[in-house]
């Protein structure tokens, strides 16, 4: 549960970054919505785009988001995760050399530890942030019991946060039998942890997995 907010304007070290964009090595979007907002800052400095780095997805959506903009991306073939992507071995030894996150604000920061521990360079381009959806206190409940919600799909641990957030302790023992799609087992167990018994883990936060889920999921209600 994310409300997603595009920042209007780079900040003047993200100006910097954006003129040295052919200085980077490699240069990582961490998601379709990082695409759509980072190429809208990067049109302007680059119309022809620099040639040098090598351009990062981290799952075959946002592959496919950065070559409508010309940009052929290396890709997980497998799991489309961060560690998906460390897995690549054009990201294993990056002794010097110098990596772009293009990402929003937060999130688990293990791609960038990952990546300097190799030795790499790395720096963060933010250029949108998430922030949780306004809603009066008993909202979120009111429209869950009102709508007979019997499955809630979550993309990240973050959105799990504002959905906890927003409902009260007892709010959430009252809604527990719920069942959360969530794209990883790190998730699950916090989802677990919160009181949730029924979790179901996709693939990946993709929509095709999450969608392979939900059909897997939907026959099992059936049965």
């Amino acid at each position: 549960m994310l409300q997603l907010i595009s920042r209007e304007q780079p900040s003047p070290d993200q100006s910097r970054q954006l003129r040295e964009l052919d200085q980077f090595d490699h240069i990582i979007f961490i998601s379709g919505n990082a695409v759509r907002s980072g190429m809208a800052w990067i049109a302007p400095y680059w119309p022809q785009l620099p040639q040098g780095p090598n351009w990062y997805a981290v799952g075959a959506a946002t592959a496919r988001l950065l070559l409508s903009y010309g940009i052929k991306a290396y890709v997980p073939e497998h799991e489309m995760t961060s560690e998906g992507l460390l897995a690549l071995p054009q990201l294993q030894q990056l002794a010097g050399q110098r990596v772009l996150l293009v990402k929003g604000e937060g999130g688990r920061g293990a791609l960038s530890q990952a990546l300097s521990h190799r030795g790499g360079r790395v720096e963060e381009l933010i250029c949108y942030c998430r922030v949780p959806p306004e809603m009066a206190p008993g909202e979120l409940s009111r429209c869950l019991l009102q709508w007979n919600i019997m499955l809630v799909m979550i993309s990240s641990g973050e959105g799990l946060a504002n959905m906890l957030a927003l409902l009260s302790p007892e709010e959430t023992t009252k809604f527990s039998h719920i069942t959360l799609m969530v794209p990883s087992p790190r998730v699950a167990q916090i989802a677990r942890q919160a009181g949730f018994s029924s979790v179901v883990i996709a693939e990946n936060a993709s929509d095709s997995a999450m969608l392979r889920a939900l059909a897997a999921w939907q026959t099992t209600v059936g049965d």
